[in-house]
This record gives structure tokens, sequence and C-alpha cells, in this order.
């Protein structure tokens, strides 16, 4: 029986290709390396019972959370300065449920304008009066009855001619003033009425067409436009004093806001007014084209800082205020 031969045993493989030689590569002690996080940095377990401030207390000391602390302690300072704090908010706040948490800072003097679109004063004025605002729109577009609730265009609209035959009313003055008189059941959750019983100014932004009431037989379009031109410039007054440490957050709205702000911001450049070195903030479930280059990035260069937080603004907004109010109170 023959031996069956052996196969030769293949000789290894040597790659054609070069490698890099790590042996001669140089480290260093990781003592003389800057650290971006340090151990007291790191967040704490939350204790129940504890106390707000010890929640916030807590967080990690990075990102966004050391962010948020910064935005409080430059809005506090601001208003230690009288520098003003600016709002901006799109309608969805309003009908998140947070009207009641901005009177509250208008209330404590921390905010000193706020601007709205006009969907915003649409939800405002809605929920003043009847408690109530926001429909289903798929709904009432397949029979065309969107948005045509009758009470609501005659009181915007009504309120618009009304102010418009005045020499110098805004709309959003008209209405706060409009809410105030009528004395609605909801009234105290009216951020217009809010702000014209406590002297802080709340302007309204409207682009015609882009509103329910805008629909509506009542609808002037002189009126709107005269009246809604006038919190333009009443807005870019207070715009125009914001430099030196003043803040200017952005509530939710992705248009017509970071465009008003933009425009009203170059009036107070050029006419040689120091709106310059300020802080700006945008708040917002998505972070859109128009808040994050003409509210944040832009306007504060190159001198101030701006920041951008992402979140849903039933969460996100009452965490602000609630740090706002806790450090006030502790000053």
């Amino acid at each position: 029986m023959k031996a069956r031969p052996t196969r030769p045993q293949p000789r290894p493989a040597s790659s054609k290709f070069a490698k890099i030689d790590l042996s001669a590569v140089k480290t260093f002690p990781i003592a003389e390396r800057e650290s971006k996080v340090h151990r007291e940095q790191l967040a704490q377990p939350h204790q129940p019972g504890s106390s707000f401030a010890s929640f916030m207390g807590s967080l990690p000391h990075v990102l966004k959370a050391a962010e948020l602390q910064e935005l409080v302690d430059h809005i506090l300072h601001a208003r230690q300065r009288s520098r003003p704090v600016i709002v901006m908010m799109g309608a969805h706040v309003i009908k998140c449920g947070l009207a009641p948490i901005i009177i509250d800072l208008m209330r404590h003097q921390v905010i000193t304008c706020v601007a709205l679109n006009g969907a915003g004063a649409i939800h405002d004025v809605e929920m003043a009066y009847w408690g109530q605002t926001s429909e289903e729109v798929a709904e009432g577009l397949q029979d065309g009855s969107f948005g045509m609730a009758k009470e609501t265009g005659e009181l915007l609209n009504g309120a618009a001619k009304e102010a418009a035959a005045t020499d110098d009313m805004g709309l959003g003055e008209a209405l706060g003033r409009r809410i105030v008189v009528d004395d609605p059941p909801h009234r105290q959750s009216s951020i217009l009425a809010s702000g014209y019983e406590l002297n802080v100014p709340v302007t309204v932004h409207v682009a015609i067409g882009t509103d329910i009431v805008h629909q509506h037989p009542s609808a002037d379009g002189a009126a709107i436009g005269e009246t809604s031109f006038r919190d333009f410039r009443l807005f870019a007054h207070h715009v125009s004093g914001i430099g030196d440490g003043g803040v200017v957050l952005n509530l939710g709205s992705t248009v017509i806001l970071p465009e008003v702000f933009l425009k009203a911001l170059t009036v107070a450049r050029n006419l040689g007014l120091p709106a310059y070195d300020f802080v700006t903030a945008n708040f917002d479930i998505i972070q859109h084209y128009r808040p994050r280059v003409n509210v944040v990035e832009r306007p504060t260069q190159p001198h101030g800082k701006g920041y951008l937080f992402t979140g849903h603004h039933e969460i996100m907004i009452p965490l602000l205020a609630a740090a706002i109010k806790e450090k006030l109170a502790n000053r």
C-alpha cells in the first residue's frame, strides 16, 4: 500500500502594501493633556423631596445643561443692569398652555417686551374670551369652515379698525386694551391683556393672508397693515436698546419673528444706535434655518453670544422659567 504524498505547507503570504511603523510614536502623560470633561462636572442623582434648585445643581455641567445655566445668568444679569429681555413667540407656545409662564415672568419684571405673530394673538384672544382655542384644520378644510369662527374674526378685525383710527396705537396694545375693557372670563390667561395692565409692550407682527381672521368679511387690510406696522416700529425701538448685555429669546417662531428681528436690528444700527454685544437664544422642537441664522448667529457677530436649545416647549420653557425664578429669589 503506497503512502499518500504529503502536501507542501503554504508559505505565509506577505502583503505588498507598506504599513507605518508605530514603534517611534511619541506619547505623553494624561496629566499634561487638556480634557473637556472633569469629575466635578458629572451629574448627581436626584434626591426625592429635594428643591428645584438642588435639581438644577444636580445636572451635569456640560453641553446644553451648562449652557442653560449660562443663559439664566445672562437674563438675570441683563435685568440687574436694566437691559431689555425680549421674548419673541410662535403661536404654538400658547397652544402648549404656556401663557401663564410668560405672564408670570412679565409680572416679575424679567420680560420687558413680547412679540407675537398673528396666530399667537388669535390663540391668546380665544383663550381669554372662551377658554379654548385651536381647531382640527384637516376636517374644517374639507367644507371650508376652517378658521371661520365669527366672534374671533369680528373681535380681532374690529380691534384693528379701532386702533387704526387712533394716531399711534399698535395692534398688540389695541387687543390688550380691548380684553381689559371687556373683562372676559379668562382674561388672566391673556398675554396681551397682561402686557396692557403691566405696561409691558406686546407687539403683533402680521403677514397678510396667513391668519384665519383675514378670511372674514370684517377684515380690513389697511387697518391690519397699519397697526402691525406701528408694532414693528415699537418693537424696533426696544430692539435698539439691547446692546451691552440685553437678551433676545425666540420661542418657536420659525419665519416671521426672526425676519422681523433682523430688520429691526438693521434699523437700529442704521440709525447709529449701539445695538451690539447682546445674547440671543432659540428654543424649538426642531432647529430651523432662519432662527439659527437670523437670531442666533448673524446678530451676535462679532461680539455677543447665541444659544440653541432643542426640545418640546411644554418642557423646556417651564424649565427655563423655573430656573430664572429660583435664582431670582436667591439674589
